[in-house]
């Protein structure tokens, strides 16, 4: 039976605005209050201001990052992984997930959705992807209840594994 916590890997782009960084930092303290480890690319952008969120709200983070050296990490990344690999720590990332939520990016954001697919891993939509098969959620408020019906059914069926 397994025993870790469930991980959500937060992605999107190093590039965002204040309103995309809003919402980032807000979907991190969410992933944190549900219980879960947040995992993303360990950078900039979406992932530091998702990173600061789930800090805040006493959650744990993982950075999963491109280069070789732990100090490229963000100031709010508890676990940095560095894997030397460049842009292919977009299959880690995407991997590790038990549950993926994806904000605004670019060609880097829509590689680990697709790995999502890959892998099956559930990815809700935060990021007007529209891509089919993403769970689309309205607001910060459909993300905390759809974060816990994922979190019931992964819990669930590990149970009976």
């Amino acid at each position: 039976m397994r025993n870790q916590k469930i991980t959500v890997s937060v992605i999107g782009g190093h590039n965002a605005d204040d309103e995309v960084e809003r919402l980032a930092h807000n979907v991190g303290i969410i992933v944190a209050q549900v219980g879960c480890v947040l995992v993303c690319g360990g950078l900039f952008g979406v992932m530091e201001a998702a990173c600061r969120g789930a800090k805040q709200a006493g959650g744990v983070t993982i950075g999963i990052l491109p280069g070789k050296e732990k100090e490229e990490a963000n100031k709010y990344v508890d676990i940095a992984l560095p894997t030397s690999i460049g842009y292919a720590r977009n299959v880690m990332v995407a991997c590790s997930a038990d549950i993926i939520i994806a904000l605004p990016g670019s060609h880097g954001t829509r590689c680990e959705i697709s790995y999502g697919f890959v892998y099956k891993r559930p990815i809700i939509d935060m990021g007007n992807w529209n891509i089919e098969g993403m769970i689309k959620v309205a607001d910060l408020r459909g993300l905390e209840l759809k974060l816990k019906e994922l979190i019931k059914a992964i819990s669930k069926e590990t149970k009976q594994s």
